[in-house]
This record gives C-alpha cells, sequence and structure tokens, in this order.
C-alpha cells in the first residue's frame, strides 16, 4: 500500500529528527512508498529520502503557489507512484485539503482529511481565532464532508462533537490519536530526582497557549505569599513579550527561560526536575508536551483542552483550570500545596499515558489509514458498479 500525504511540517527537509521524523520510521514498516509534500524551507528545496521508503518533496514556491503546485506535483506523483491513499494535513487556509480534494476527484483516489484541532475551539484567544473557526467550519461543512472518505481526529470527546454539530455523520469521522510517546526516554526517575523548578511549561511562545495567564498566575500566586521557580521552555514571536510581562509582575529570576533543549532525553530531565507542569493554552489537538510531562511523573495543570480532560480527570492526575490567571493559580497552588500528594498524582499521570507508547500508537494510526484505504476503494467500486 502506498500513501501521498500534504503537509505542513518542513522539519525533517531542515534536518531535524523530530516527532514526524520518528513516526515516518515507523510507517515505512507499513507501507510500501509514502510520498510527502511540504512547503518550501529556508534554503535549497531539493528531494530527501528517509527510512528508504519515505521521499519529501518541499515545494519551490511561497504560500502563494502552494495550492496550485500541490495539485499539479500530487496528480503527478500519484500518476507515477499509483498511491492508495490521499492523507492531508488540514489548518490554516486548507491549501493541503483543497489541493487533495482536487487531486481526489480527478484520479478516484480517497482521501483522509486530518484535523488534529480547530483554532479558537474550546475558546477563542482574539478575533483571528474566532475568524480561523469560521474558516474552519467552512472548510469541513463545505469541502471535506462531500469528498473525504473520512475526517481524522485526535481525541475522543473534544472534535467528534464539534464535527458532528457542523453536519459531519459520526460514521465519516474516524477518531485515530496523534500523540506517541518514546517512553523509554520519557520515564519517571528511578531514584530522587533534585528539583529545579516548581512549574515548567514547554512549548512555543505564540498567542493560543495563554503564556499571559501563566505568568499573570505566578505573579498571584507570589502576591499570596507563595513564590513559585518557574521555567518556560521554547521560542517563538512572544517569547520577547512573555519575559517583559514577567519582570513587569515582579518575578525577577523566579521566571527563567531557556529557547532550546538539545535532545528528547534532556527534555524528559527538564520535566523530571519540575514538580508541576502547565498548559494554558485555548485549543490544542493533544498536547504532546504535557503527555510527555506525565509520563515522567509530573502532574499537570490544564485547560480542558485536547485529550486533557479524559487524561486528567480533575484531580486524579493533575488539575483542570479555567482560562483565566485566577483559576489557573488557584489549581497551580493547590497541586503545590501537597508535596506527598503531588507524588501521587504524578505516579498516576505516568500511569494514565501508557497506552501512548510509540510503536503501539503509531501501529494503529497506519492499521487505521490502511482501512481508510480499503473503504475508500471499495466505495469507489461500489459507484462505478
Amino acid at each position: 500500500m502506498r500513501l501521498l500525504m500534504l503537509s505542513g511540517d518542513r522539519q525533517v527537509v531542515l534536518g531535524q529528527k523530530g516527532p514526524f521524523h520518528s513516526m515516518q520510521a515507523e510507517f515505512s514498516r507499513h507501507f510500501e512508498r509514502i510520498d510527502v509534500l511540504v512547503p518550501r524551507p529556508d534554503g535549497p528545496a531539493k528531494v530527501l529520502l528517509i527510512h528508504e521508503r519515505v521521499h519529501f518533496h518541499p515545494a519551490p514556491c511561497g504560500r502563494a503557489g502552494m495550492l496550485r503546485w500541490l495539485t499539479r506535483r500530487g496528480r503527478e506523483l500519484l500518476a507515477e507512484q499509483h498511491h492508495d491513499l490521499i492523507v492531508s494535513h488540514d489548518y490554516g487556509w486548507f491549501y493541503n485539503g483543497l489541493a487533495a480534494g482536487r487531486i481526489s476527484a480527478a484520479t478516484g483516489v480517497p482521501f483522509v482529511s486530518e484535523i488534529h484541532h480547530v483554532p479558537g475551539h474550546p475558546r477563542a484567544q482574539d478575533w483571528k481565532e474566532r475568524f480561523d473557526k469560521l474558516l474552519a467550519r467552512l472548510y469541513i461543512r463545505h469541502w471535506a464532508r462531500p469528498r473525504a472518505v473520512a475526517i481524522r481526529v485526535v481525541n475522543e470527546r473534544e472534535m467528534p462533537p464539534l464535527l458532528e454539530r457542523w453536519g459531519v455523520p459520526r460514521e465519516q469521522i474516524a477518531v485515530l490519536p496523534s500523540l506517541y510517546i518514546d517512553l523509554s526516554t520519557f520515564r519517571a526517575a528511578g531514584r530522587a530526582t533534585p528539583l529545579r523548578q516548581d512549574v515548567v511549561y514547554v512549548g512555543r511562545m505564540v498567542e493560543n497557549k495563554g503564556l499571559d495567564r501563566i505568568v499573570d498566575a505566578l505573579a498571584l500566586l507570589k502576591a499570596r505569599g507563595l513564590p513559585h521557580r518557574a521555567l518556560f521552555v521554547g521560542k517563538g514571536p512572544l517569547l520577547g513579550a512573555t519575559k517583559e510581562r514577567a519582570a513587569r509582575r515582579g518575578l525577577g529570576e523566579q521566571a527563567r527561560f531557556v529557547e532550546w533543549v538539545d535532545t528528547p532525553a534532556d527534555l524528559a530531565e527538564v520535566y523530571r526536575q519540575s514538580r508541576v507542569g502547565v498548559c494554558a493554552s485555548t485549543c490544542e489537538g493533544g498536547p504532546r508536551v504535557t503527555v510527555e510531562a506525565m509520563a515522567c511523573g509530573v502532574p499537570v495543570v490544564s485547560t480542558p483542552v485536547g485529550v486533557m480532560p479524559e487524561l486528567l480527570e480533575d484531580g486524579r492526575a493533575g488539575r483542570l483550570a479555567g482560562f483565566d490567571a485566577e483559576s489557573l493559580a488557584d489549581a497551580l497552588g493547590d497541586v503545590l500545596a501537597d508535596e506527598t500528594r503531588r507524588r501521587v498524582l504524578g505516579a498516576e499521570a505516568a500511569r494514565r499515558v501508557q497506552r501512548f507508547e510509540a510503536k503501539a500508537m503509531l501501529d494503529g494510526y497506519a492499521r487505521g489509514l490502511a482501512r481508510l484505504a480499503e473503504a475508500g476503494a471499495a466505495r469507489r467500486g461500489a459507484a462505478r458498479a
């Protein structure tokens, strides 16, 4: 079986061996050939072969030309390689999905639209997320639903009800989780690890991550006489503003910032050196970083996004918080108030995320796509008959 993937992940062609690179290592065991179309990198755009079977094709153009290039190049590759399924990673302006739908209509090869999360759901951060949510609704209702063999989502409780409200039949929704964790790296320490910070945030420094609320929650705790050391790991457009806000709110040396951690093993050690992980996002598919922290025996405080409500079960493996600084401060304070209870929560957190073991999850994802390819082929055969 062969896959044609339209993806926004350019890490691999930039030489970075992140989660998408690891995913393709497992997929190469399931599929005879995989062709991946990705945006133009910052540098020469050359076809790249990894894992012997996975071919990356970076675009030679910018965003404005992506829809035309994806459609043309996708049809060329499909004519050469005879793929069985088109998989489109859909977000933003949805040019991946628009191109996938065109290729599918022209060739009869089924396509799967993958929606990991919808900006502005469950809560909009600003007018841009409200606009992005409207755009997603239009794409799903009027393009993906009539054309895709399935719409793949990555969590059970958040996305299927939303898509059903938008007119997608339940049988067209495929729940295939995207969280796959290397549990040999992300695991609880076998011995006592010195704690360097009370609160750790890991992730991109962008609008939907609620960085302002994390800083404000830490400031509230300090005002209550409960100062806590925090570490922010990540970079992005809001890094400077977050540093300035932390200084303005009087956190001083209590808030440290690290832009990059070299290896997954180093990141796992950062988690193990922390008492609690924090997520204040307004929308997420996972998020991966909270599950990584939990695998390291660290309880998490999170807004109710992605898989967090089903994993945390408020008070069992951490705490759920609202989308405001005071609620976040209350939840962080609750977890940090009792060290014995914190350790119990952390142990339960590690137990709950064992199901996200990388090989098993990727095996399930690959087998799920194979089933969708077979269903699409059967539907096409029935239509011809």
